[in-house]
């Protein structure tokens, strides 16, 4: 039995060739010194010293490791470098740079004049790149081509007989192998050839001889219409001569030698293509303009059914009558020509545009612009014979059908013009002609801005539906009437709505923006009657009831607007908004007896905290602090977390001077309420009058630990350090609280206002980056154009300041609109006690004077 081999034999083996251990299974080979044997020197190279050299002397025996071979590498590497660098400096030695060859002449540019630089030549952009390889194709062509080819080579051959070479090249014959784009340049180059003969080249510029130029242009012959375009080389090269010098007459004579060439070419062109209109006409451009007229009428006898001929030659004549006998004539020749018929009747009186339309429509039967004109002519009972023969020649055409209802609006029959259009889309129907919701829609409103409301609103009532899915109509049609509001057509809008309520009679949001279109647009009766047509057909829709009552309120009907809310408050019974909205009724118009008995109804049904709150506002109206401060108690232990009745119970503390007792009423919100910001500023405020700054430190530190990205409490604290003077302290809050909030309008307005005068622009510029229609930055910026008395741009910013008496009533009468309750400056004095029953006009002139005394006394702070 044969004994088997040791598994571990091939260890004591040689590996094969070039074998690397690992690689099968993804390891990386590497090479030693060892791998490649040792360095041989290279020819030439220096002598190794025995004693330190690497192969001999007192280590010739020793171990040459990797080590050495290392050393090795870095030493050759850097007599390598060196090497290269040695050679790199001889070469930029024998072969400098352009640049560093002209840097003496460059130097010495200053020295030169300014009219030695003038006289320097311009040159041409010879680089490679454009030069573009000319494309060389070869192609079977006509015998006529050819020939063309040979007599244009034969005449260029006899212009100059150094232009064989420029244009043929190469001795093969025309006929066997024609070079199309040789043929391009012989047509090119005719003019170009004749014009070098007569130039001079001087320094780079090409200096024409007017002399010589106008002996030689009698000999130039034109030989092929190819040459308008060297005509025009010739013009462009003419006017530079002009231009260079306009006081040299031969310059002139030859520019006009050049126009005679160029109209005795025109005139071979017409001989030669006579049935060519656009000859004609450039023939007639050429002309002067008492030959312009025997131009055109040779034209027009040579191509008499040219309407564009016949137009051009009514612009030659200045008088209308004139105008008139050329239109006819053109008629005569050709009758069914819409443009001239048009143009004719516009020269005419209406008398005479009546007639010529009647014989128009019998030339051109199928132009329904012809017919709709002469309707417009003729009266009534002729008009509508009129439509009615368009409308036998033209059975597809919507626009009679229209032009129809016009008329009969017009004549006071409105009640028929909604049948004419239902008639017209039914007939359509019948010739297979596809409605197009779209062009009918923009019909209605061209019918609207024409005047014509019954029409505009038949066609909607008729069109609007059509091609329209059912679960869209609604809002398809809202879209509809939005844009057309956009548009300014507001009776098409309005009648959309009505299309759309009568669809949808259930559907309070149709109701309410057909409402406020007519709250817009129409009269307080039209609205007065939509609403009641309204909460007809949505009983339950209080918010309908409270706009009708609303809208007799501001009206001044106040018994009416009490009416409204009773008939609202028997249809939803159990309404607390209703209840509310008849309260601020009675309340407005000092009717607090009234206005207590509707809250303490409200508050027997289980009212919510708005109730109590109102409640309480109506005892502080009457100065009753006792029945306030117990509607609070009340209330608050109903909705402790309702923080008005908190701040409500702080501020009456306040009133009475408690500030102790409104401390802890604060302070207690505070706990119920830790997010309330109104609490912590009435708290920080109370703290001030007490404490001062230290104690406002303390509570507004908290209060944004507890809330770090309310702005209001960063700029509370901002606002407390620099009223005590602490502007460092100010600026590192105001830094910490646009890392907080960066893109808060009230801090980067806080930013504009504190920056200096000459840094106020650039951080107006980043407030507007980072809150562009933030109001806050916007009054900022606002009130730096009025500091600087830019009332313009202050308009443009605020829309208001120091405007005329009508501007100032604009911007009384949007506010009023606006109906503000909000804001800084706005809530103290809209709320304060004596300014409660004060309209807005008389709170926002209140305002106008506590923000001229502010603005005065920071004025005043900053020149102390």
């Amino acid at each position: 039995m044969q004994r088997p081999k040791n598994r571990l034999e091939f260890l004591h083996t040689r590996p094969p060739p070039n074998y690397v251990a690992g690689l099968g299974r993804g390891a990386t080979g590497f090479t030693t010194r060892s791998d490649v044997g040792p360095a041989r020197a290279a020819p030439g190279a220096p002598a190794v010293d025995e004693f330190e050299g690497n192969d001999v002397g007192l280590f010739a025996s020793a171990e040459y490791d990797e080590e050495d071979a290392v050393w090795d590498d870095l030493r050759r590497k850097d007599r390598r470098e060196a090497r290269l660098k040695e050679e790199i400096e001889k070469y930029r030695a024998s072969n400098p740079k352009i640049t560093q060859q002209f840097a003496g002449l460059k130097r010495k540019l200053v020295t030169l004049s300014p009219a030695e630089w003038d006289s320097i030549p311009e040159i041409g952009d010879y680089s490679l790149r454009n030069k573009r390889k000319r494309f060389e194709s070869y192609v079977p062509v006509l015998d006529t081509l050819l020939e063309k080819a040979r007599q244009e080579k034969e005449h260029v051959t006899a212009l100059d007989s150094k232009s064989s070479s420029a244009l043929g090249g190469t001795e093969t014959p025309w006929a066997q192998t024609p070079d199309l784009t040789a043929v391009g340049e012989g047509r090119g180059t005719v003019l170009s050839l004749k014009l070098d003969r007569l130039s001079d080249s001087v320094s780079g510029l090409t200096v024409v001889d007017p002399k010589g130029y106008l002996t030689n242009l009698k000999s130039m012959k034109i030989t092929s219409f190819a040459e308008i375009s060297d005509i025009k080389k010739a013009r462009l090269l003419l006017k530079s001569v002009i231009q260079t010098n306009p006081k040299h007459p031969p310059g002139w004579i030859a520019a006009a030698r050049l126009e005679e060439v160029a109209c005795k070419l025109i005139k071979r062109g017409c001989e030669g293509c006579p049935k060519n209109e656009d000859v004609w006409i450039e023939a007639c451009r050429l002309a002067n303009p008492d030959e312009a007229k025997a131009v055109i009428a040779r034209g027009v006898k040579a191509i008499p059914n040219s309407v564009k001929l016949w137009m051009h030659a009514v612009k030659l004549e200045h008088d209308d009558a004139n105008k008139s006998r050329v239109l006819r004539k053109g008629l005569e020749n050709i009758p069914d020509s819409v443009r001239l018929w048009k143009a004719v009747v516009e020269l005419a009186n209406e008398d005479d545009a009546k007639l010529l339309l009647q014989r128009a429509v019998e030339c051109c039967p199928l132009h329904v612009e012809l017919w709709l004109a002469l309707a417009r002519l003729e009266k009534y009972d002729a008009a509508k014979k009129v439509l009615n023969k368009a409308r036998e020649k033209l059975p597809k055409e919507p626009a009679i059908w229209i032009t129809a209802a016009k008329l009969e609006e017009a004549f006071g029959n409105t009640s028929i013009v909604g049948k004419i259009i239902e008639r017209g889309i039914r007939a359509l129907h019948r010739e297979r002609v596809e409605i197009d919701r779209e062009a009918w829609m923009k019909e209605a409103e061209a019918a609207e801005r024409a005047g014509s409301v019954a029409t505009c609103n038949a066609i909607v009532s008729n069109t609007i539906g059509i091609g329209v899915e059912d679960e869209d109509r609604k809002a398809t049609w809202v879209a509809d009437a939005e844009e057309c509001t956009k548009r300014g057509s507001i009776e098409t809008a309005i009648a959309i709505y009505g299309c759309a309520i009568a669809a949808f009679k259930s559907k309070k949001s149709v109701w309410l923006k057909a409402a406020l279109l007519e709250k817009s647009h129409g009269t307080r009766e039209s609205l007065d009657a939509l609403l009641r047509k309204a909460v007809t057909y949505t009983p339950q829709a209080e918010v309908l009831w409270l706009r009708g009552a609303k809208e007799k309120w501001l009206a001044g009907d106040v018994p009416a607007a009490r009416h409204i809310l009773l008939e609202a408050y028997a249809a939803i019974p159990n309404s607390e908004e209703i209840l509310l909205v008849a309260f601020k009724l009675e309340f407005e118009n000092n009717e607090p007896e009234r206005a207590r008995m509707l809250l303490a109804k409200a508050r027997e049904r289980g009212g919510t905290e708005r109730v109590w709150m109102k409640s309480a506002i109506v005892e502080r109206e009457l100065v009753n602090s006792s029945e306030e401060r117990r509607l609070l108690d009340e209330g608050l232990k109903l909705f402790p977390s309702f923080f008005k009745l908190w701040l409500m119970f702080g501020q009456l503390e306040e009133r009475l001077g408690n500030l102790p007792q409104a401390k802890e009423a604060y302070e207690l919100g505070l706990k119920q309420c830790p997010n309330s910001t109104p609490l912590w500023l009435s708290l920080a405020n109370l703290e001030e009058r007490m404490s001062g700054l230290s104690k406002v430190r303390a509570v507004l530190t908290v209060a944004r630990k507890r809330n770090p990205h309310f702005p209001e409490l960063w700029l509370a604290a901002i606002r407390a350090e620099s009223r005590h003077g602490s502007k460092k302290e100010a600026d590192i809050l105001m830094a910490k609280a646009l890392q907080e909030c960066p893109n808060s309008g009230i801090l980067w307005a806080a930013v504009i206002e504190m920056a200096p005068r000459l840094q106020r622009k650039t951080k107006s510029s980043d407030a507007y980056k980072k809150c562009e229609h933030d109001p806050h930055v916007i009054a900022a910026i606002g009130k730096l154009f009025w500091h600087d008395r830019k009332v313009d741009k202050v308009r443009t910013w605020l829309n208001q300041a120091h405007g005329t008496e009508d501007q100032q009533k604009e911007v009384m009468r949007k506010c009023i609109a606006a109906e503000p309750k909000h804001g800084e400056k706005w809530q103290p004095i809209s709320k304060a006690v004596e300014n409660s029953h004060q309209p807005v006009e008389a709170i926002l002139k209140k305002l106008v004077v506590v923000l001229g005394k502010e603005e005065k006394a920071a004025e005043d702070n900053k020149h102390q």
